[in-house]
C-alpha cells in the first residue's frame, strides 16, 4: 500500500508540473525564440530603422518596391557569378561564355572589361555592341543569354519543412516560395512572413500575411532573385506543443501508477 500510495503522489507531483508548464509556456517560448538567429531579426524590426554592417541600414516598410534597375520589375539585373553567353552575329571567333567575376565584371575578346552586374540583359547586349561598333564591327548584333544565373534564387528559412535556397521564375510569387519550402511545419505562423529585399545599400524589409493572401484578401507579392523568406514560429503553437508533450509524459505516468500492486 505505501508503494501505491508513493506512486500516486509521483502521478500527482506530474499533473502539477504540466499545469505549471501551461502558465509559463509562453514565457518560455519567449526566452527561447530570442537565442535564436531569426529572433535577432525579429527584434531589429522594432524599430523603423537598423543600422547594417555594410553600411547601409535595415528598414521596415509596408510593401516592398521592385529592385533596381528593373524595367517596370520585369527583369532582374545581373548578378556576380552569373554565367553568360555571349554571341555577336556572323562573327563566331568573338563568341564566348562567361562568368560574372565578383567585381561584377566580365572580359571580352578585342574590347576587354566590361561592367555587367546590375545591369538588365538589353542594357548589356547594347553596350557591348557600342563597344564593338566603335572601333571593330559595322552595326554588330549581339545576343546575351543567361546560361545560370544566381541573382535568380532565393533563401526560404525559419519555420518551414525544407529551409534551403531555390530558383525562382521570373514571375514567381511569395506563395510559390513557401511552396518550395513545403509549406509551413507545425509551429510556423503564416502571420509571420518577413521578406528582406536588398535595395541600393540598404535592406528593406516587409511583414505579409499569407493567411490573408491565401483567402483574398491581400495581394500577394513578387518575389525577385536575391529575396530571403523567413517565416517566425507561432508562440500559441509552441506553448501548445510544449502541453501536448507534457501532458503525455503524465499520461504515462498516471498508467504506471494504476499498474502499481
Amino acid at each position: 500500500m505505501g508503494v501505491f500510495r508513493l506512486a500516486r503522489n509521483h502521478v500527482g507531483a506530474l499533473f502539477v508540473l504540466v499545469a505549471s508548464l501551461a502558465m509559463s509556456a509562453c514565457t518560455s517560448t519567449s526566452s527561447t525564440a530570442s537565442s535564436s538567429p531569426t529572433a535577432v531579426d525579429a527584434l531589429q524590426l522594432t524599430s523603423s530603422s537598423a543600422p547594417l554592417s555594410g553600411g547601409g541600414a535595415l528598414r521596415v516598410v509596408k510593401d516592398l518596391p521592385a529592385p533596381q534597375n528593373t524595367q517596370n520589375g520585369s527583369e532582374q539585373p545581373l548578378s556576380p557569378n552569373d554565367v553568360l553567353d555571349v554571341n555577336v552575329f556572323q562573327v563566331d571567333n568573338l563568341n564566348r561564355t562567361v562568368q560574372v567575376d565578383s567585381g561584377g565584371q566580365i572580359s571580352l575578346p578585342l574590347i576587354g572589361t566590361i561592367t555587367a552586374a546590375g545591369k538588365t540583359v538589353r542594357q548589356l547586349e547594347q553596350e557591348i555592341e557600342t563597344a564593338y561598333g566603335a572601333k571593330y564591327l559595322q552595326s554588330p548584333d549581339v545576343t546575351v543569354f543567361v546560361k545560370e544565373s544566381i541573382g535568380q534564387r532565393i533563401t526560404v528559412d525559419g519555420e518551414v519543412n525544407k529551409a534551403g535556397i531555390y530558383p525562382v521564375a521570373s514571375n514567381s510569387s511569395l506563395i510559390d516560395a513557401i511552396a518550395l519550402a513545403g509549406g509551413f511545419n507545425t509551429v510556423g505562423d503564416a502571420k509571420k512572413v518577413y521578406v528582406y529585399r536588398n535595395i541600393g545599400p540598404n535592406t528593406l524589409v516587409a511583414n505579409y500575411n499569407v493567411e490573408e493572401i491565401r483567402a483574398g484578401k491581400s495581394r500577394n507579392p513578387r518575389i525577385y532573385g536575391g529575396d530571403k523568406v523567413v517565416v517566425f514560429a507561432s508562440k500559441s503553437k509552441i506553448a501548445m506543443n510544449n502541453l501536448k508533450d507534457a501532458l503525455g509524459v503524465a499520461s504515462s505516468a498516471a498508467r504506471i501508477g494504476v499498474l502499481v500492486p
